[in-house]
């Protein structure tokens, strides 16, 4: 624990980063969250008033504070990860297969893959470059020409299978490296919150699903956990590679090493301008590190909680995350702790006054 002002938050360290590492290699596709769900169970148990599985998969916490007129406070992340289905059988080991979230074709060819609750490894085959004509090799990758090949006789694959990225997770140095890490990061740091949950107010842990296909867990788990307001976690693209030309980059969406980012607009949702002061205010306040993500396209679990019952105040705070939705993204573990360090300080700093102010 560092302590800050009053204040005591958490770290990042070694058994926080095993923790991300089993989350991370952990196969949990958008409708098929079951591994990771039972790695939040065993995490969270000790630590909540109530835990609950929802008809939908989610993991809805509770932790109760102490106090006359606590505020509700939701912290979402997702458990879900983007990858593919199996849709066919083709035979001899092959197997046709859609992508289930955003997954562009191109990414996928010659990539080692692992099908359903057993594992079975796989690569993604497509017609090799020495084989095919100049053609064909203007063409963009179809994702109708690819399959999935196991093998013959390999393992018992069947249609609706989920398959995900074999990577697995490492540290590099100062980074961290690993599939999922959207959103496995936002599921570690509300395993994390909610072990270090602020005494004043009634955290609601909603470890959603399906995210990646509709933020329709999110959805479910806002409306029945009728929060006052909501704070999203997740992982936002970090589009800070040099120019091809050697000139400065300006079209970044968030940059690596510069702190959490805050969302103020995405495609989902105009986040709540009170809660974007808050964060702001918390983070000048304690010296922590933060950026604002470049509104323009992508979502979170907000563009669905902010609309449930009355309208819930929302906001998003992400780890700036470099290759998302492919088959190994990159963060810097001072970003994931500066995100863990800020969502907490501003928990704690939460009154029921907050929502009285003017938009």
């Amino acid at each position: 624990m560092k302590k800050t002002n009053e204040f005591s938050l958490p770290r990042i360290g070694a058994t926080q980063i095993k923790l991300l590492e089993k989350l991370s290699n952990a196969c949990a596709v958008a409708g098929d969250e079951g591994e990771v769900r039972k790695i939040v169970l065993e995490q969270i148990g000790p630590h909540a008033d109530e835990v609950k599985v929802d008809a939908l998969g989610n993991v809805l916490a509770y932790h109760r504070g102490t106090g006359e007129k606590r505020l509700r406070v939701m912290v979402a992340a997702h458990m879900d990860e983007v990858g593919f289905m199996i849709t066919a059988d083709d035979g001899d080991g092959f197997y046709r297969f859609d992508v289930v979230g955003g997954v562009d074709a191109y990414k996928l060819v010659g990539k080692a893959v692992l099908i359903g609750k057993e594992h079975i490894p796989g690569v993604i085959g497509i017609k090799p470059v020495h084989l095919t004509n100049a053609e064909e090799r203007k063409r963009p990758v179809e994702l109708e020409a690819l399959r999935i090949d196991i093998g013959p006789a390999a393992g018992k694959v069947k249609i609706g299978d989920r398959a995900t990225f074999a990577t697995r997770f490492t540290q590099l140095g100062l980074s961290l490296c690993g599939k999922a890490l959207d959103d496995r990061l936002g599921v570690a740091t509300l395993i994390e919150l909610l072990k270090n949950a602020p005494p004043h107010i009634d955290l609601l842990a909603a470890f959603t699903v399906q995210e990646e296909n509709g933020l329709r867990g999110a959805r479910v788990a806002s409306f029945a956990l009728m929060p006052d307001l909501a704070f999203v976690l997740d992982a936002t693209p970090a589009h800070d590679l040099p120019t091809w030309d050697g000139s400065e980059n300006a079209r970044y969406n968030s940059r690596l090493g510069m702190g959490p980012a805050i969302y103020v607009a995405d495609t989902s949702a105009l986040h709540d301008p009170r809660l974007v002061r808050h964060l702001m205010v918390t983070a000048d306040t304690f010296g922590i590190p933060y950026q604002i993500r470049q509104p323009g396209g992508g979502g979170t679990d907000a563009g669905a909680i902010h609309k449930q019952h009355a309208g819930i105040p929302s906001v998003s705070i992400s780890v700036p995350t470099r290759y998302l939705h492919s088959p190994a993204s990159i963060a810097r573990l001072a970003d994931w702790q500066n995100d863990l360090a800020l969502v907490q300080a501003a928990l704690l700093r939460l009154t029921p006054d907050l929502l009285k102010e003017t938009r």
